[in-house]
């Protein structure tokens, strides 16, 4: 889809559709009183009479008359004025987009940029636009061999601003959206893709053809005898069950000066997880194939810096297999070496996430990184504590914490800090081991995470439990590919700050 920036000076750009807001409070959108002089009055008139109220996220498409810029003009309902911000803003541009899917234009001027929004400068409104028109218009890519539905006609989006400096901004804005929109619909489409296909190999190719389409990425993936050679015990417990090898996917992207150090980006990729010997029960078993999802996102987020040309240098490090049970699976009680040289006794093979993320982050270490994240689908009880609102982030260090809750905010993909600490470590401590990877039920995100911390130490470090945002389920059920806009937007502030 194109997007474009449009200096509104008369509200009287051609377009096969005019979408423009309408407050409850009975006044009328900037734009919309401009486009109502040209229907002698009818939007006024509408809202008078109680036709249109204005509620948040209402619409009301009306066919303009001859001479009318505009072949329709859609009504968006904005709300109150003083409580216009920035969900609100949102929600308007999703029923904007969910109407103007069902109609037969191809091109439409967006006016809902004009209106103030709080705490939203020029850019971010722009920025917002396309990261919604390209999410509400994704498709899952199914295998149904039923008729498709037709896709929407629209092609063409111009967002109107208010001078020509706006523009600019909104401009860049547009790109930004554009980018993380890329990012999400790859997120998504490695996430919803079935097991069967989505396989560790799978996921390598993927990575592999992200460094064909960008050459400022290089590509490496290592197969079992590589991360055999790297002595990553914990990783190879998870995958001894499958029949799927393993693969330890590293990708480089290269955007500022080769002596800057990077930011690494860890991705859990257990592309199924039955639970393995602990077996997890049927219901809802086959959402674990979202249980990679923490390498999909790493990815996205790949994509839409490599799209954006950032100046900053990026790693990512995906540790992708299976975890199955079979005759070979690791066995609660089994003890492995991890490649840190600590000892890990696994008590519950469903524990698996946290096994092949240590090896991951001391991996990490080799690229001397600026800063460690993983993201990674770790703990059903980061769903009990937060929902499927925010992600659970947990950090060794306040500043990048910090940054990440900032990002978070502006991107609408926020994360809340849980606790982690020594307290937490004392539920992992193990009679025959350096440390066991679970340490019962209570606290069960902030041990997972304080697991994690013990390979992390003196590494600026934060872990993203994405187990309640990365996917939907019920009726909606497919991936949502957060956190792709946090971790853009973290990095394009890291870009301009370091």
């Amino acid at each position: 889809m194109e997007f474009n920036a449009i200096v509104d000076a008369k509200a009287r750009h051609d377009a096969g559709c005019a979408a423009v807001g309408i407050y409850e409070d009975g006044d009328l959108g900037l734009a919309a009183l401009k486009i109502d002089a040209q229907l002698d009055g009818l939007i006024g008139k509408l809202r008078a009479d109680g036709d249109f109220s204005g509620k948040l996220g209402d619409i009301l498409l009306l066919p303009a008359p001859a001479g009318a810029a505009a072949a329709r003009v859609l009504l968006i309902g904005l709300g109150t004025r003083s409580g216009f911000g920035r969900k609100q803003y949102r929600k308007a541009l999703q029923s904007t987009v969910q109407a103007l899917a069902k109609t037969g234009t191809s091109d439409a001027v967006v006016y809902l940029a004009l209106e103030d929004a709080a705490d939203l400068d020029v850019q971010y409104r722009a920025r917002i636009v396309a990261e919604v028109f390209c999410s509400q218009l994704y498709k899952i890519p199914d295998l149904k061999t039923s008729a498709k539905p037709k896709a929407p006609r629209l092609s063409s989006v111009s967002v109107a601003v208010a001078d020509a400096r706006a523009a600019k901004a909104a401009t860049e804005g547009l790109r930004i959206g554009v980018a993380v929109g890329s990012g999400l619909a790859l997120s998504r489409d490695l996430a919803n893709l079935p097991p069967n296909v989505c396989t560790p190999t799978y996921l390598g190719n993927r990575a592999k053809a992200l460094a064909k389409d960008f050459s400022s990425i290089k590509t490496k993936v290592l197969d079992e005898n590589g991360i055999r050679a790297l002595k990553m015990g914990a990783f190879l417990a998870v995958t001894q069950g499958s029949d799927q090898p393993p693969r330890l996917i590293v990708c480089e992207y290269h955007g500022a000066k080769k002596n800057t150090a990077p930011i690494c980006l860890v991705g859990k990729g257990i592309t199924f997880d039955s639970g393995g010997i602990s077996l997890k029960d049927p219901p809802a078993m086959d959402e674990m194939k979202f249980d990679m999802s923490g390498a999909a996102t790493v990815l996205g987020a790949l994509r839409a810096i490599a799209e954006l040309k950032l100046p900053i240098n990026l790693v990512v490090i995906i540790a992708s297999c299976e975890n199955m049970p079979s005759g070979g699976a690791v066995k609660p009680s089994d003890i492995v070496t991890t490649m840190s040289g600590q000892t890990v006794e696994i008590l519950n093979t469903d524990a698996e996430g946290r096994l092949i993320l240590c090896d991951a982050i001391t991996y990490s270490r080799r690229f001397k990184p600026a800063a460690v994240i993983d993201v990674a689908t770790l703990t059903g009880a980061c769903i009990v504590a937060l929902g499927n609102h925010f992600s659970g982030l947990m950090s060794n260090n306040e500043a990048l914490a910090d940054e990440l809750v900032s990002a978070g905010v502006r991107a609408d993909d926020r994360a809340w800090r849980l606790p982690m600490g020594e307290e937490y470590a004392e539920q992992l401590k193990s009679n025959f081991a350096d440390i066991a990877n679970v340490g019962g039920r209570e606290g069960g995100a902030s041990t997972a995470a304080s697991f994690l911390w013990k390979f992390a130490k003196d590494l600026k470090w934060a872990h993203l439990d994405v187990a309640g945002t990365a996917w939907l389920g019920g009726a909606q059920k497919g991936s949502t590919g957060r956190p792709v806009p946090m971790l853009v937007d973290f990095l394009i502030n890291r870009a301009r700050t370091t």
